[in-house]
C-alpha cells in the first residue's frame, strides 16, 4: 500500500475500501492452466456472437449507439420484456456502481447477504454509504433476517439469486415478500448474473416481480452464459423512475460498439443458450455428486460453479495447493467469509473429471 498524500485526499472512506481481487488465472504449478476460479462460460461465446464482433473491424473508429437501441430491442424480443425499461452498462459492475450513486450515499446504508458478491459493498462505499452485512441461514438469503436489518437509512438491499459464491437461491415468492416488506424509502436490486443456469420450469429471475412493484430493479450479465467477459456488456430492467435515473448518470457510449454488436447476437442465439445451460447442468450435478462421494460437501448449486466445502479452512487451503500444483486454479473463498471453501467453475467434461481425479488425490494422501 502506498503512502497517502499529505495534502491531496480522496472522499472519507475511499482509502478503507479494500480493492476486487478476481480469480487468479495462472497456477503457479503445471505449465498448462486450467482456470477454474472467474465463472467463465468453458464453451466461450456462440459463434454468432464471435462473427457478430469481429464484423465490427472496419468500424472501431465510430461512436457506438449511445441508446443501444437494437440490443435493447434483442433484449426485450428473446425475454417478453418491455425495450423502454431497459438500460445497458459496460458489465452489471457499471449498473451496481450507478445505482449506489443515484440512491445511497453519506448517511445512507446499502444491504447485502454475508456471502454475497464483493460488488454491493464496494459499490456502496464508493458512494459514501455505509454497507451493511446480513447474515445467511445455511448459506441462502434469510428474507427475515433481511427485513430485520432494514432501518430508516435504508436504500439499497442487494440480492443475488442465484448467489455468487453459494449457488443457493431463494424462491420468487420469498423475493416477493421481501420486495413487499422493504421500507418505502429502499430500491431491491435481483441480481440476475446466473439466472439462466437455474433449472426451474419459467424462473424469470425477477423480471416479473420489476413489473409488478415499483421499487425492484433486476440486473442481467452477458459475461457468464453468453461467454462474453472480455466485452464487459451487462443491463438492467426497472421501473420508468429509475430507467430515467440511470440514463441521466450513465456515460453517453458506455457500452462499446463491439460489445454491441457481439451481445445482441448472443442473446438472440437460443440454440446456443441452451445447449450451455444444459451441459452445465450435467457436469454440475456430476462434478458435485464426484465431490460428495469423496466426503466434500457441497450445497445443490443454480449457477456455473460448485462451492466445495471443507471440514476446516485448512483442509481448504490445502486442497487448493493440492490444486494448483495439478495445474487447476480454483477460488479460494475465506474473502467472502467462508474460509473453509473453495468455489470450483464448471468446466466441461475433461475439466470436470481432471477435478475429480484431483480432489481423490488429495483426499487419499490425507
Amino acid at each position: 500500500m502506498t503512502t497517502p498524500h499529505p495534502t491531496i485526499r480522496p472522499q472519507p472512506g475511499v482509502l478503507d475500501i479494500a480493492p476486487y481481487v478476481g480469480g487468479d488465472s495462472a497456477s503457479g504449478g503445471a505449465s498448462e492452466t486450467l482456470k477454474l476460479s472467474s465463472n467463465e462460460n468453458p464453451a466461450g461465446a456462440s459463434p454468432a456472437a464471435v462473427a457478430a464482433f469481429q464484423d465490427t473491424a472496419d468500424r472501431l473508429a465510430l461512436y457506438p449507439d449511445g441508446a443501444h437501441g437494437a440490443l435493447r430491442q434483442a433484449i426485450g424480443a428473446v425475454h417478453g420484456l418491455d425495450p423502454a425499461g431497459l438500460v445497458c452498462g459496460a458489465g452489471s459492475d457499471e449498473l451496481i456502481a450507478l445505482l449506489c450513486q443515484a440512491y445511497a450515499g453519506p448517511g445512507t446504508e446499502v444491504l447485502h447477504t454475508a456471502h454475497g458478491f464483493a460488488m454491493y459493498r464496494i459499490a456502496a462505499m464508493t458512494a459514501g454509504a455505509t454497507p451493511v452485512s446480513v447474515p445467511e441461514t445455511a448459506r441462502r438469503a434469510d428474507v427475515d433476517a433481511i427485513l430485520a436489518a432494514c432501518t430508516e437509512q435504508t436504500r439499497l438491499v442487494f440480492l443475488a439469486n442465484p448467489n455468487n459464491p453459494t449457488g443457493t437461491m431463494i424462491a420468487p415468492d420469498a423475493v416477493a415478500r421481501l420486495a413487499a416488506g422493504l421500507p418505502d424509502a429502499a430500491l431491491l436490486v435481483v441480481d440476475g448474473a446466473y439466472a439462466e443456469y437455474v433449472t426451474t420450469p419459467g424462473f424469470d429471475g425477477g423480471a416479473g416481480l420489476v413489473e409488478a412493484r415499483d421499487n425492484v430493479v433486476m440486473i442481467r450479465t452477458f459475461s457468464k452464459i453468453h461467454g462474453l467477459a472480455a466485452l464487459r456488456v451487462g443491463w438492467a430492467y426497472a421501473p420508468g423512475h429509475v430507467v430515467d435515473v440511470l440514463h441521466r448518470m450513465r456515460g453517453p457510449f458506455n457500452v462499446s460498439l463491439p460489445g454491441l454488436a457481439a451481445a445482441r447476437a448472443a442473446v438472440e442465439d437460443l440454440g446456443w443458450v441452451t445447449r450451455c445451460a444444459a451441459e452445465n447442468a450435467r457436469w454440475r450435478d456430476w462434478l458435485a455428486g464426484a465431490l460428495a462421494a469423496q466426503g466434500i460437501a457441497s450445497d445443490p448449486s443454480e449457477g456455473n460453479f460448485v462451492l466445495a466445502r471443507f471440514t476446516s479452512a485448512q483442509e481448504a487451503v490445502a486442497c487448493d495447493a493440492t490444486l494448483r500444483r495439478a495445474g487447476i486454479v480454483v477460488r479460494q473463498m475465506a474473502g467472502y467469509g467462508l474460509p473453509d471453501a473453495l468455489r470450483i467453475t464448471v468446466g466441461d467434461e475433461a475439466a470436470c473429471r481432471r477435478v475429480a481425479a484431483a480432489t481423490a488425490a488429495f483426499r487419499d494422501a490425507a
